[in-house]
């Protein structure tokens, strides 16, 4: 009985497999993809003070969300809170909130849920970015990247996760890098961090699938160089593989995917290519991580 399932799984795989990918390469040339409706949404986005955060904020904000910016920087947050304000937000509601602290991201969470309300779509977006070598590096900076670009997405999904659950629906949404991909040097902390973020949400996407909550969509954001004072002071050597982009497209495209539920989005689409380093010789890896200037 084992064997006949096996053919018969086998079987099934073979026959859907390329048809999804058909299906999916039709889509996106006739364009009749479907888009959320996001009027009176509410959108959490962490750090929402300047960058791509601010610019998630500012798409949504134009299709008529309820915001809900978090950032340790509060005069910065008060900035995009005026930007989604004049761009058509529904509302704005701004916190402060220290991501490398647990108790305070359930704290301000439990504040968000009795003041706003449940929900709907969680932007997992603060990072942080040393710019060291990991000799360089000392423990606590380590510690505090770990915390912020992978353990807060832990967090503020046990935070917001339990009410998209009960009602099968809602949007997790984590801004990895395209450093999942591929280590470069100066990165070590950073790079894990993004790994780390990459395989939390795709683990917990086939949880979910698993236990038949298909009504909670998924998204994973890998960006290259994105032009923000994240990078400001990086050498980087701007590739065909690896441009530097631009901060308001990142934060179109990334709003876009969101709307057409996308669960993997990779900015520039040629980044993919990256992924192809595990089929090469280990003399072509090093050459085109100096191709890339890693």
């Amino acid at each position: 009985m084992s064997l006949m399932r096996s053919i018969l799984d086998t079987l099934t795989f073979l026959l859907l497999f390329p048809y999804y990918c058909l299906e999916a390469f039709v889509l996106m040339f006739i364009g009749t993809q479907t888009k959320k409706k996001m009027a009176g949404q509410i959108v959490l986005v962490t750090g929402s003070a300047n960058g791509i955060g601010r610019q998630i904020a500012l798409n949504f904000a134009r299709l008529g969300a309820v915001l809900v910016l978090w950032d340790i920087d509060e005069e910065g947050n008060e900035k995009t809170t005026e930007l989604v304000r004049a761009n058509g937000a529904q509302a704005v509601h701004t916190y402060k909130c220290d991501l490398r602290k647990k108790e305070e991201i359930y704290a301000v969470a439990d504040q968000v849920k009795k003041e706003v309300g449940d929900v709907n779509i969680l932007v997992n977006n603060a990072g942080i970015l040393n710019k060291k070598s990991f000799r360089d590096l000392s423990d606590s900076e380590i510690e505090e990247t770990l915390k912020v670009n992978t353990k807060a997405h832990f967090w503020t999904c046990k935070a917001f996760l339990p009410a998209m659950i009960t009602r099968n629906r809602g949007h997790l949404v984590t801004i990895a890098s395209v450093a999942a991909f591929f280590g470069s040097n100066g990165t070590t902390d950073y790079s894990a961090s993004k790994y780390a973020a990459f395989g939390f949400l795709e683990s917990l996407t086939l949880e979910l699938r698993k236990e038949g909550k298909n009504g909670i969509k998924t998204t994973i954001v890998c960006p290259s160089y994105v032009n923000t004072r994240l990078i400001a002071g990086v050498k980087i050597k701007p590739t065909f593989l690896l441009p530097l982009l631009d901060v308001t497209s990142v934060g179109r495209k990334i709003v876009d995917a969101v709307l057409k539920e996308k669960l993997y989005v990779v900015l520039p689409p040629q980044a993919r290519l990256l992924i192809l380093k595990i089929f090469l010789p280990k003399k072509a890896v090093f050459l085109l991580a100096d191709y890339l200037g890693f």
